[in-house]
């Protein structure tokens, strides 16, 4: 591979693991802050994807949409319509235990999946949407440009998760997820702060979706598959550090490493094996997911809840406890 060659494999690697580690951020609210056990993350991760689309690309007969809106709105729609949906899913799957949260948002993973593959009139169907437009392309036609916008927003979404974390209403969320009949008792709506943790979470879920429609430029039902939108995104989170949003990050970049040097080793076996090579992959990460729970299940930047800070108080020097 030539050296332009690589930078270009490069910039594709680093924005799409970039994408990857908003979504990872977006699962960490839910389930590292509030641990609710989210196995939906393709619903929310297509539906921004494609709301985002609908909105930007050019008219067409073939589905509805077609505004040639500016992509910040598509973005901002994309969020918009994943948190309705992580709303109305919440109302009724948040009243749950745990493992039945996870069955109802499997299902709702796979309603949303069949209804983007089956309601041609929607969405083009099995045939998928082409010529979706970039950010700034009228300014910058580079693959540049969207690697910086990626890191730019994961950016944000980092600081802003980390400064919820350290938050009250974090707080509120961590004691939830630790003892959630004594949170109740001590006068929280916790099925009000799971509520928002859910929303919050998926509208981040959102808007990885319509920036990897927006950076792919073509997304069909297929790109949506659990293992690329649920699995694997699961494997970072836990990889990296569940609660710990650098962990999170760090966990998307390292597992995504992984999961493309895993097609180039693949890519050397015999003929007759690459048929199999997709599953192999699958296997290799799934073998790595359980060295990680045997070997380090606190993931590789383990949770660290923020210490309280002393500030003096009076001359006397006395002190007060500021969370």
């Amino acid at each position: 591979m030539s050296f332009s060659g690589l930078i270009t494999y490069g910039i594709f690697f680093l924005t799409l693991a970039g994408i990857y580690a908003i979504l990872v951020l977006g699962l960490n609210i839910q389930w590292g802050y509030a641990g609710m056990l989210n196995i939906g993350i393709g619903a929310f991760f297509s539906i921004g994807a494609y709301a985002s689309t609908l909105v930007t690309v050019a008219p067409n007969d073939a589905f509805v949409g077609g505004f040639n809106a500016p992509v910040i709105i598509g973005i901002l729609i994309a969020m918009a319509i994943s948190g309705v949906l992580a709303f109305l899913v919440g109302l009724i799957t948040l009243p749950l235990r745990s493992d039945y949260l996870a069955i109802a948002t499997i299902g709702i993973a796979e309603i949303v999946r069949l209804i983007l593959k089956n309601e041609g009139w929607l969405t083009n169907g099995v045939r998928g949407i082409a010529a979706i437009p970039k950010p700034l392309d009228w300014l910058v036609s580079s693959p540049w440009m969207m690697l910086l916008i990626v890191l730019l927003v994961l950016t944000l979404v980092f600081w802003a998760s980390d400064r919820a974390y350290r938050s009250p209403w974090g707080r509120v969320l961590r004691a939830i997820r630790e003892d959630e009949p004594a949170t109740s008792a001590a006068g929280k709506n916790v099925i009000g702060f799971r509520l928002q943790g859910f929303v919050l979470g998926s509208m981040i879920m959102g808007l990885a979706g319509a920036l990897y429609a927006h950076f792919v430029g073509f997304i069909s039902p297929e790109a949506f598959q659990p293992e690329f939108t649920t699995f694997i995104v699961w494997v970072m989170l836990i990889a990296g550090g569940s609660g710990n949003t650098r962990g999170a990050i760090v966990g998307a970049f390292v597992i995504w490493g992984i999961w493309s040097g895993t097609e180039l080793i693949t890519n050397l076996l015999p003929a007759a094996w690459l048929a199999r090579a997709s599953a192999l992959r699958l296997l290799l990460i799934g073998v790595l997911l359980q060295i990680i729970l045997l070997l380090r299940p606190e993931g590789l930047i383990p949770e660290q809840p923020p210490r309280p800070k002393r500030t003096q108080k009076g001359a006397k020097g006395s002190y007060r406890i500021n969370d």
